[in-house]
């Protein structure tokens, strides 16, 4: 009985032993390096157990395995037998797990960890993190695209740890972090010691189209295209080129953001500052054309002094047409100062000022009653438009193109491109127009038909066509028509018909109207006249006299 209680108290006590001594699998044990060969070192991890690892398992990437006998290193126990009686163990799973634990600790504490890039991958890098693999994205590697990563394989530098997931093996790092962090310090001190104001040498190391940035000695500065001359720039490769080394001046400091602007025309004296004593407001001067917009043509006086030519100001003709069909870019061109705003750095130019009003020469050469010769250049509803000297035209109103037609027929005679003559009726200068008549270089033939003839005088006229509404009668070549009710003081006698074409008529004129160019003419009113100077002068009904007594004793006496 008690050499039975004596061998299961040894059996537990046996137990518990393994229990407490025997490592247990999936775990990290320390081992020694008892032999190595056939490309292994054969590893004593205790507990009578042994196990075998490849040497490639001690070799960073890129590098030849240290390790040696007696070497006491760190091993993953995977099993604690195979089939051959030896532990499965693992010097990388060891390695893996302990820069697991490391690089969480460094991921918390938002710390730098060393590695080294040793493999390209889609879309980046493999980055070894003494035991763990990383990602690094291809715009992590640098601050600027990487063209050739070589030189930066297989060495060691500190990277950023931007996400890892232990469960799923992922961790992702950068390297472009560090720089800027690095670069962030140095901007820092070297613009602590920069001033506003300040000259110094810089180094060009960009260009782009508006600008270039300038290398002050470890921090870039950005020289805008407007800062480089006073005079317009279009491209900053104009005046410089990269490597080029200047002087510039610090303009201003942003110390959040830490961008520095600097200039060179800052360093020049400003032409602004004579402008409004070397160009007198209405003085003329020469100078190029640099740009060309819708509104008008920039032309610089000098280098840094630019005035602008609004198309109002460009040509005293041209008043819808293009800038850049009245002068083109390089163009030298003389120009008036009209306006000067030294404080908005503005200068109005004229273009036309430097050239007479043609309008003015045309007067001057051609005063009122003047006849010109010119070509048909419009026809509108209200009358032709003859081009003259000077790229100007004058018009030629309806009422003013014939004597004898209606403006709206005698329109219809002419076409553009016929060159016709007319007299100069006026120029107005000012609002640049000139008013010509065609019909006043002819006579006026109803004028001289009617000379003479006025309200209520008697004449003789011929009965030229016979309508329906009245008679057409003709006066010295002046056309008029009497109506029905015009044709006899009876009316019984208001027929058109009882007339004949070629009849002599004796009529009363009843108006002249030399604007309508119009005789208004009645035979009722001529009878109505003589039946009452008839009475006047041979009796009344009152005296008892009939009144064909009176007008038989009247055509009697006339005979």
């Amino acid at each position: 009985m008690c050499a039975k209680a004596t061998m299961e108290e040894f059996e537990a006590l046996l137990n518990e032993s393994l229990e407490i001594d025997t490592p247990n699998e999936g775990s990290v044990v320390k081992g020694r390096v008892i032999a190595i060969e056939a490309g292994q070192a054969i590893i004593d991890v205790g507990y009578k157990m042994e196990g075998r690892v490849d040497l490639k398992e001690f070799a960073n990437p890129g590098e030849a395995p240290e390790v040696g006998v007696g070497d006491e290193v760190e091993v993953y126990l995977e099993r604690v037998e195979n089939a051959r009686g030896e532990a499965v163990i693992s010097r990388e799973k060891a390695r893996r797990e302990a820069a697991w634990d490391r690089l969480e600790k460094a991921y918390e504490q938002e710390a730098r960890v060393e590695g080294a890039i040793f493999g390209r991958v889609k879309g980046g890098f493999t980055v070894d993190l003494g035991g763990a693999v990383a990602f690094l994205p291809g715009s992590q590697v640098d601050v600027r695209p990487v063209r050739d990563a070589g030189p930066l394989m297989g060495l060691k530098q500190p990277f950023q740890i931007l996400k890892m997931d232990r469960r799923r093996g992922n961790i992702v790092v950068s390297r472009r972090a560090i720089l800027e962090e690095s670069r962030a310090e140095q901007r820092a001190e070297v613009i602590g010691k920069l001033a506003e104001g300040q000259v110094l040498d810089g180094v060009v190391k960009n260009i782009t189209e508006y600008g270039a940035f300038v290398d002050l000695g470890g921090v870039d500065g950005l020289l805008h295209v407007t800062d480089m001359a006073w005079r317009r720039i279009n491209h900053p490769s104009e005046i410089l080129s990269i490597g080029e080394t200047l002087k510039v001046q610090v303009i201003k400091i942003n110390k959040d953001t830490h961008r520095i602007s600097l200039g060179i025309k800052q360093l020049q004296a400003d032409p602004w500052d004579a402008v409004e004593s070397n160009y007198p407001l209405n003085s003329v001067h020469k100078g190029r054309v640099t740009n060309i917009t819708d509104y008008g043509a920039f032309v610089e006086l000098e280098a840094g002094v630019e005035g602008l030519v609004h198309v109002s100001e460009m040509s005293w003709t041209k008043k819808n047409v293009h800038p850049g069909k009245i002068v083109s870019t390089s163009q030298e061109v003389e120009v008036m100062v009209l306006e000067i705003d030294s404080a908005k750095r503005r200068v109005s130019l004229g273009l036309k000022q430097t050239q007479r009003n043609p309008w003015e020469v045309f007067a001057e050469s051609n005063p009122a009653g003047s006849m010109i010769e010119g070509e048909v250049k419009n026809i509108t509803e209200f009358g032709l438009f003859i081009g003259l000297e000077g790229d100007i035209d004058g018009m030629v109103h309806l009422s003013d193109l014939s004597w004898d037609q209606r403006g709206e027929e005698a329109i219809q005679d002419y076409r553009k491109g016929d060159v016709v003559k007319a007299s100069v009726l006026e120029v107005d200068v000012e609002r640049e127009r000139i008013s010509l008549s065609i019909k006043a270089l002819g006579n006026d033939s109803f004028t001289e038909a009617v000379d003479g003839v006025k309200r209520g005088s008697i004449i003789t006229v011929e009965v030229s066509a016979i309508e329906d509404g009245g008679i057409e009668v003709d006066y010295n070549g002046a056309k008029s028509f009497i109506r029905r009710s015009d044709l006899a003081r009876d009316r019984a006698d208001q027929r058109p018909e009882r007339f004949q074409v070629g009849d002599k008529l004796d009529v009363r004129v009843t108006s002249v109207d030399s604007k309508t160019r119009k005789l208004g003419l009645s035979i009722k009113a001529r009878e109505i006249a003589e039946e009452k100077e008839a009475v006047e002068q041979y009796g009344s009904s009152d005296a008892g006299a009939s009144l064909g007594d009176i007008l038989g004793a009247a055509l009697k006496d006339r005979s």
